[in-house]
């Protein structure tokens, strides 16, 4: 069987990384408590549920599940954790009231005064947008931040997982005032791939955690609204409701009808009091096959018909003493291969996302371990250690598993003690 090679040009849209494993060691006790955010009216979970232990900058997030993995040093036992979700009243639970499993934690939905909001509403939306970016040296960190984050990446042909990547890494985030890049240095990563469920095709994508970072907005305003593109927008309201407690107004745009190249459409969530962007969930427009495709995919096989079926994308935001901060960021991409000399095609889903775990303003307050400087552009080796040993992440607060990954995470212990 020959082997076939698709090279995809992401920029921001990147999804997989090949990663390397580095040697570390712990030297700080941590207690960890596993529990799930649920609506309280509904019982429902509550995907991506933002937990932050008070008086400090140590957080996680849940997981698609509502199921979080929560680590806190010994020094911080006696605080509390702020829980919070876009569109419910936020909620502080002493740690001492959390399980080490099974902790349920009910969130109620947050009560929008809309008649208040009417009275102070600004009455364009696009000129709301425009003051959100152009206020970003106010409303945003204005030195350089440094992040402790988790990153995790999976590759699925179809509904089954063919790779999957994590690692923790270390952020210069730089001033929103500054037009220099943020920096990533590779502190702990372990990476698994199944070939054989990736058929023929080898994929060769650049940029890894990167991709992460350039879905904020506030910073890389570039690769979503520029001077160039903000017009090729229509921008309306939507219903306003509510982050942490404050209101916030929610703005939809999607690209004007006369306009055919590839451009986004989502929601826009914007602080009422001092229109600070706190989040944003948006989408690829992918009907144009053809451009969309160019977007992705640089060269490919001659008897494949290689094109993307969906690109979407989301980002929090955290606030502390006035700034708001880089979160959160999740990007999904689906793409079909149609070969000339087969029956059925071939489906992929690359799904990656990083959560901010810990940052201080000292570098050295954060972690100096042992570590790897990556490059935007970093492919790096394929590895399988790690995934045989259960306490691999040590002290670092990660993203809770979801029931597939927990899957196939068992799988390849299995396969490791094989071998």
């Amino acid at each position: 069987m020959n082997s076939l090679q698709l090279t995809f040009n992401l920029k921001h849209y990147l999804v997989l990384i090949i990663l390397i494993t580095c040697t570390i060691s712990f030297g700080q006790n941590v207690t960890e408590f596993k529990g799930i955010v649920l609506d309280k009216d509904t019982n429902n979970p509550l995907a991506l549920a933002d937990l932050i232990i008070t008086n400090s900058n140590v957080s996680t997030i849940a997981n698609s599940d509502g199921e979080f993995l929560l680590k806190v040093p010994e020094n911080l036992l006696q605080n509390t954790v702020t829980i919070s979700y876009l569109g419910y009243q936020k909620l502080e639970v002493a740690l001492s009231n959390f399980k080490p499993t099974d902790t349920k934690i009910y969130l109620q939905q947050a009560a929008t005064v809309l008649a208040a909001i009417d009275i102070v509403a600004p009455k364009d939306a696009k000129e709301l947008v425009e003051k959100a970016l152009a206020l970003k040296g106010e409303n945003y960190a204005t030195e350089t931040v440094f992040m402790t984050g988790f990153y995790r990446e999976t590759i699925k042909k179809r509904n089954r997982n063919a790779s999957l990547s994590e690692a923790i890494v270390s952020i210069d985030k730089s001033s929103y005032k500054s037009s220099k890049n943020d920096q990533i240095t590779l502190i702990k990563a372990r990476k698994n791939t199944d070939y054989s469920r990736l058929d023929t095709i080898a994929l060769k994508i650049q940029g890894g955690p990167f991709s992460s970072l350039h879905t904020d907005i506030i910073k890389y305003p570039e690769y979503i609204f520029n001077d160039e593109t903000l017009s090729d927008y229509t921008f309306t309201f939507g219903r306003s409701t509510q982050v942490d407690n404050q209101l916030v107004y929610v703005v939809n745009f999607k690209q004007k009808e006369n306009v055919y190249r590839p451009l986004y459409y989502g929601t826009l969530y914007i602080d009422a009091n001092n229109y600070a962007l706190t989040s944003a969930v948006y989408k690829l427009n992918v009907e144009n096959q053809v451009e969309a495709t160019k977007l992705f995919v640089r060269k490919k096989p001659r008897k494949a018909n290689v094109y993307p079926t969906e690109a979407s994308y989301k980002v929090n935001y955290r606030t502390k003493n006035g700034k708001w901060y880089f979160a959160y960021s999740n990007i999904m991409i689906s793409f079909k291969v149609n070969w000339d000399n087969r029956w059925f095609n071939s489906r992929y889903t690359l799904q990656s996302e990083m959560a901010i775990t810990d940052w201080n303003i000292n570098k050295d307050l954060l972690t100096n371990k042992q570590t790897k400087k990556l490059k935007t552009n970093s492919i790096l080796q394929d590895q399988v250690s790690g995934f045989s040993d259960p306490d691999f992440w040590g002290e670092y607060n990660i993203i809770e598993p979801e029931k597939s990954i927990e899957t196939a995470i068992k799988k390849i212990k299995r396969q490791v003690e094989k071998n």
